[in-house]
């Protein structure tokens, strides 16, 4: 059908805001007309969401959870940031109101076998103010870059609906259908559609396109989390250990979280032992925590097991549809990327979608620059990933053990390790927001 007239466009004069009733609410009607509609309120949508908010753009974001942000269960979901994700939330604003609700700073990684550190990289060496990893829990951002979207007129925030269709008119997606709580269906209505929705995209799925996946890791993670006041250990930490190596650092509050690494699609078998022969195979592994392990891993169901394999999508975009985050590309737990690529492709997206509203034209043509420039950054994270699992995870012996303690001396001591830090800490080519963009004042931001 033809693309519906726009709805009148809310005071956008500097300073001016939504009152909570317009601006955290769905339209009482079953159509919401909007600039895009965002689907998934995890760090790639709410981001996205803020930058184009603070642009003059209009958003409706779509999300299936419902509830507070800040109380919802994320505990497994990536949460360590990298400088780049940290520079991007620091120019919106949101990185020390996020850390304030609680974080741990942590000076780099170290890979460790029998207490003996094989590579220790340092933060240290790189410029501050970010000069460090962050664990920060991803409801604390989320919570944040929502109420940060709230204070801002243009915002329409519909929690607990599912998309379950995506509309369509002259060859060109033209929205999403969503089905709400009571099973109430909205139609929003959108120039754009921009899938934000996660490594199981339904926006993906809807659209028709493939996810890409590939097996290309040997590993799967199983997580769980352990309270140890006063145990800290400033630092993320793979302890490797016979058969399997395991990854510990702190999180808020005053716990560690632990991802232990079994063979790809091994954890049937493990689990089929009984979490008796569970926990005293990561007590072996982890002998410091050995006493934590035994206190507070009760039952199977303490664990979370973490598929890792990487994808990236046969398309990225479609006329009047683009996919970012992990529904565009997933990788790997190794070297903490997740979350700053999905903030660096809500930087590199933003002026790319602004552009394309004011031009009227949300094609497929023009929406490619994203898929260009972020593509290839992608590509690399997940050639880097594969080195680091085969680097850090792989089998022992002699000549391997060389290799490491080379690998360690050129990483810790020299300045290409130096070079090749701070690519794992920004990435390729990594994007700035656009904050020229930027024509709505902020306000105190509404609780979320």
């Amino acid at each position: 059908m033809p693309w519906p007239p726009s709805a009148p466009r809310p005071d956008r004069r500097a300073g001016g805001t939504a009152g909570a009733d317009t601006a955290d609410t769905a339209d009482t009607a079953d159509t919401v007309d909007t600039d895009v509609a965002v689907v998934g309120a995890g760090p790639a949508g709410l981001a996205l969401s803020l930058m184009l908010l603070r642009s003059g753009v209009r958003v409706a974001l779509v999300e299936k959870s419902a509830g507070d942000l800040a109380a919802a269960r994320r505990d497994f979901h990536g949460e360590v940031l990298q400088p780049g994700g940290q520079r991007v939330l620091d120019q919106l604003g949101v990185l020390a109101p996020a850390r304030t609700r609680g974080a741990r700073r942590l000076t780099g990684f170290r890979l460790l076998e029998r207490g003996r550190v094989l590579l220790d990289v340092d933060y240290g060496r790189l410029p501050g103010p970010h000069d460090h990893l962050l664990a920060l829990p991803q409801r604390h951002l989320l919570a944040e870059l929502l109420a940060a979207c709230r204070a801002l007129p243009g915002f329409r925030h519909l929690p607990g609906h599912r998309v379950s269709a995506l509309t369509e008119g002259h060859g060109r997606c033209t929205g999403v259908v969503a089905t709400g709580p009571g099973g109430r269906r909205v139609t929003v209505r959108a120039r754009v559609v921009a899938g934000a929705d996660g490594r199981y995209s339904r926006t993906r799925a809807l659209a028709g396109i493939g996810a890409g996946r590939t097996e290309a890791f040997d590993q799967d993670v199983v997580w769980f989390s352990l309270p140890a006041p006063g145990r800290a250990t400033g630092t993320v930490a793979v302890h490797r250990a016979p058969g399997s190596a395991v990854l510990v650092h702190d999180t808020h509050p005053d716990r560690l979280r632990i991802g232990w690494t079994l063979p790809h699609r091994g954890w049937p078998a493990v689990a089929a032992r009984g979490v008796e022969a569970v926990r005293a195979e990561l007590a072996a592994a982890l002998p410091q925590y050995a006493d934590l392990v035994r206190d507070h891993v009760r039952a199977l169901d303490d664990l979370r097991l973490l598929d890792v394999f990487a994808a990236h999508a046969d398309t990225w975009v479609r006329d009047g549809l683009v996919l970012l985050g992990d529904a565009a590309h997933t990788h790997g737990p190794l070297g903490a990327q997740g979350v700053n690529l999905a903030l660096q492709d809500a930087a590199a997206l933003h002026p790319v979608l602004v552009d394309a509203l004011a031009a009227g034209d949300c094609s497929r043509a023009r929406l490619g620059a994203f898929a260009r420039r972020r593509g290839p950054a992608a590509e690399a994270v997940t050639r880097m990933q594969k080195v680091q699992a085969k680097a850090l995870l792989g089998a022992g012996g002699p000549a391997a053990d060389a290799l490491r303690s080379h690998a360690a001396r050129l990483v810790g001591r020299t300045p290409l390790g130096t070079r090749i830090t701070r690519r794992i800490a920004y990435g390729r080519t990594p994007p700035e927001v656009r904050t020229d963009l930027f024509t709505v004042r902020t306000s105190s931001p509404q609780p979320a």
